[in-house]
């Protein structure tokens, strides 16, 4: 599930809060890198668990509407479309799931105000009516609905960043590329009709890759933030911004570990984390002093890479 390019913002973090804290050890950041690596499935089982939360509280309307004593016409005889989704009958008929979701408790019951407003949302949408009044009925309208909920409903919504944080710290940044796998897992499930049930890591050796990472940049640390001090013409070492820093620390740690990664794919990628987590300056400074530290190990062996345009 987790590509590199998260993994790679996932060690940055442990990475940084490791050299502020002075007192972190190599094998509890290990722990909480993987740590964080699980809580973006979890998120995922959290976000797809909303779906049959927010039919309960269709059932819950309808019930209400038919218990009126003068009840509209739309109350008397309501549509029970979105009540039989596919799509939500497939998750609760899958005892992975719902066994995943209650092991983590990954309910939202408690957060049965925001389930509501989401549905009132939906419900005032133009997607919405299209589905209800649509003369089409199919297991995979039923999915692209859920697809177009996801897609409208909670990126940049400040309420449900609230919760997310409220429930795990490791979850804030991980809103965006979450709800891209429930879209193409959901393109799956149209496919061959079963619920996708991720692995933690995208690859076979992604921990691996994470672990590495991680731990040969701790040990190598000082030594590399020297290597920096020493590179860096024109700034002070006390002036070097500290993200820049550890950006730059891991990304020579991946050129020097990993012989089959390319060089071009190791600095383009930490250039781009240090555009997110950094200052507006710091897009030049990573691409020039990492390229400039990578180039000068390749020169004295201690990088060497295999393969055609691994070194361009």
């Amino acid at each position: 599930m987790i590509s590199r390019r998260l993994i790679r913002i996932k060690a940055f973090k442990v990475l940084f809060s490791a050299v502020c804290s002075e007192s972190k050890t190599l094998e509890s950041a290990q722990k909480e890198l993987l740590n964080s690596c699980e809580k973006t499935k979890e998120l995922y089982y959290f976000l797809l668990n909303i779906a049959p939360s927010l039919v309960n509280t269709a059932s819950e309307r309808i019930d209400a509407g038919l218990r009126k004593f003068h009840p509209t016409e739309e109350q008397a005889n309501p549509n029970y479309k979105f009540v039989n989704n596919r799509f939500v009958k497939l998750l609760n008929d899958n005892p992975e799931f719902g066994s995943y979701c209650q092991k983590h408790s990954l309910g939202w019951g408690e957060y049965d105000v925001f389930v509501r407003k989401v549905y009132n949302s939906i419900v005032a949408s133009e997607y919405y009516r299209e589905y209800m009044s649509s003369g089409v009925d199919s297991f995979e309208e039923d999915c692209k609905l859920f697809a177009r909920i996801y897609e409208e409903e909670f990126e940049d919504n400040e309420k449900f960043e609230e919760i997310l944080e409220d429930m795990s710290l490791f979850w804030i940044d991980d809103i965006e590329y979450t709800l891209n796998v429930i879209l193409k897992n959901i393109d799956s499930v149209i496919r061959k009709g079963t619920v996708v049930h991720p692995n933690t890591f995208m690859k076979e050796d992604d921990k691996e890759f994470a672990l590495t990472l991680l731990s040969e940049a701790m040990l190598h640390h000082e030594e590399y933030m020297k290597l920096i001090s020493e590179n860096a013409s024109n700034w002070k070492s006390d002036r070097i911004v500290l993200t820049d820093a550890i950006i730059i620390v891991l990304g020579l740690t991946e050129a020097v570990c990993f012989s089959n990664i390319p060089i071009k794919v190791t600095i383009n990628e930490y250039v781009d984390l240090s555009k997110f987590y950094s200052t507006p300056n710091s897009r030049t400074f990573v691409n020039g002093l990492l390229d400039k530290l990578i180039q000068q190990k390749i020169s004295s062996g201690e990088i060497v890479k295999v393969g055609r345009g691994l070194q361009e």
